[in-house]
């Protein structure tokens, strides 16, 4: 069952751009290990906060991503980047009208 986990990232003030740059350099990693998507967005009304809506094969294809080599060097260049600020849900898709 497809797995989703959406949320929003906080940036320390003006690095906004840097943490964006960082999210979506190229892993072909993430793909052959069961990311179907990883998208990154900004919106200018909240100009410190980046958005994620990341769907995994299951939740355990994303648990075993966090144990990587890569995602971990990824998450420690990220971390001076991050105010502290997050929000997420997580859960496992049922359905969409864009698939039968």
């Amino acid at each position: 069952m497809t797995f989703a986990n959406v949320g929003t990232l906080g940036a320390v003030a003006g690095r906004r751009d840097e943490l964006v740059s960082l999210l979506t350099t190229r892993s072909d990693t993430l793909q052959a290990i069961g990311c179907l998507a990883y998208e990154v967005g900004v919106n200018d009304e909240q100009p410190d906060t980046v958005f994620v809506v990341e769907l995994w094969e299951s939740a355990e294809a994303h648990q075993a991503s966090l144990a990587l080599l890569e995602v971990q060097e990824a998450i420690a260049v990220a971390r001076p980047l991050l105010s502290g600020e997050f929000s997420a849900f997580r859960f496992d898709v049922v359905g969409s009208p864009l698939r039968a």
